[in-house]
């Protein structure tokens, strides 16, 4: 069995401006200063309550991010679709490794709750397991989500590939001993992908070539 295992903001959905809207409608409901799309782009991509705590002042007190998560949580928990949508060619990138039994799973360090929803709303039943940040499992770098995914789907570590747009997902590829590829269409830039070593998909067509290409060795 092959499993292949994506990240889901910046790499299957285009999640950003409805957690801008969710994180500024947080912060101006608490009296503080709103944030640019492309503050909250460089914010985004170590769970909601690290892109609570980048937008609000430093040496905000702990209780004070929470209030905010909270009231991000509940807005977003209902506003979650608004402008997201999967990122060009997915969905018959998802079908094609679909039909040649590649089992797809989405780790992310979204709150699971809106993981699960959004999978179902966007992708149905072409994702076999989708897991986000729970109390039993912690946010990525961490390999636990992959470790989980991996055991569920009954897959070796071996013939697993990674697929994210960040340095987190690079790091959290090599601390669960899988291969990456990463893509270039999400938030991280090129250059800081490039910088570490990361092999880079610039569309869906050139992923679905180097899936292929895992495929095919995987199962040599």
């Amino acid at each position: 069995m092959i499993c292949t295992i994506f990240d889901l903001d910046g790499t299957l959905l285009y999640t950003l401006e409805d957690l801008w809207t969710s994180t500024n409608f947080a912060l101006e409901a608490l009296g503080y200063k709103k944030r640019t799309l492309e503050e909250v782009r460089t914010f985004v991509g170590n769970g909601v309550k690290k892109l609570i705590e980048r937008s609000l002042p430093e040496n905000t007190s702990e209780d004070e991010v929470q209030k905010c998560l909270n009231v991000f949580r509940e807005h977003y928990s209902k506003n979650a679709n608004k402008h997201t949508r999967p990122y060009d060619g997915i969905i018959e990138l998802l079908k094609y490794l679909k039909n040649n039994d590649v089992k797809i799973a989405v780790n992310s360090n979204k709150y699971d709750a809106a993981v699960k929803g959004l999978c179902k709303e966007y992708f149905g039943e072409l994702i076999d397991i989708a897991i986000g940040e729970m109390p039993s499992c912690p946010k990525k770098p961490s390999p636990e989500g992959v470790n989980k995914i991996l055991e569920y789907l009954n897959c070796d570590s071996n013939r697993a590939v990674y697929v994210g747009d960040s340095l987190v997902d690079l790091q959290t590829a090599k601390n669960a001993g899988i291969d990456c590829i990463s893509v270039s269409w999400g938030y991280c830039p090129k250059e800081k992908l490039l910088q570490n070593g990361a092999k880079i998909a610039q569309n869906s067509y050139e992923l679905t070539v180097l899936l292929d290409e895992f495929i095919k060795k995987t199962s040599a």
